[in-house]
């Protein structure tokens, strides 16, 4: 089981994560609250730790021994549905009012460029450039992105990913996450060597891929 395996809500696991969310509770008080057995509620507990979605605690409650409670960690509460888009969107609806296209153009190019040297910072130097696009590769796939990569017959790479984390923003503001943000991502982050735009999901396609051609 991994933590994608866990949703919130269905199922036990998903039960005990709801009531973890409002607080703290040991395992009698999950065992009582779902209806189940206390051994029960251990198990499914002990799984969820394993996993890094719960993390048990002492907490000294009057006369005797500390008790243990779970709470949620920070991958647990990532586990709630959230809406990062929407805010996204109407950001750039504000700035695209207020400053106009240009200035935000130049802003998606910018903060492009400071995430791949955010990523660089893990690549060694003398890196080839196969070790650059595998840690690009790596790093779209810590953010959601589901990348993976092809060798093409030039001794090129192709960049293909099969999920978008922008997907609603890049569907209503595909050029900048597109054509512009993507694109200068890839380029700062491999360095002097054309990146064509082959597909994307913003343009209506299934996938979003990047050739990384030799000179």
């Amino acid at each position: 089981m991994s933590s994608a395996d866990v949703r919130v809500g269905e199922g036990t696991r998903g039960r005990i994560i709801e009531e973890l969310a409002v607080v703290a509770l040991t395992a009698r008080d999950l065992a009582k609250k779902l209806g189940i057995q206390e051994s029960a509620a251990r198990g499914h507990l002990e799984r969820l730790e394993g996993r890094g979605i719960v993390r048990p605690a002492f907490y000294r409650e009057g006369v005797g021994r500390p008790r243990k409670r779970y709470s949620l960690t920070t991958e647990g509460l990532e586990l709630f549905p959230r809406r990062y888009e929407l805010l996204l969107d109407s950001a750039v609806e504000e700035l695209l009012a207020k400053q106009g296209p240009e200035f935000v153009s130049e802003l998606f190019q910018r903060m492009a460029v400071r995430m791949a040297r955010q990523i660089a910072r893990e690549i060694p130097r003398s890196a080839t450039l196969g070790d650059r696009v595998r840690a690009l590769s790596r790093a779209l796939n810590a953010l959601g992105f589901r990348s993976t990569i092809e060798a093409t017959r030039d001794g090129g790479y192709r960049i293909v990913r099969t999920n978008c984390v922008f997907r609603h923003a890049a569907l209503t503001h595909t050029y900048l996450l597109c054509d512009v943000f993507d694109k200068h991502l890839t380029e700062a982050l491999l360095g002097e060597v054309p990146v064509d735009l082959q597909d994307s999901i913003g343009h209506g396609a299934m996938r979003c891929t990047h050739l990384v051609q030799l000179r």
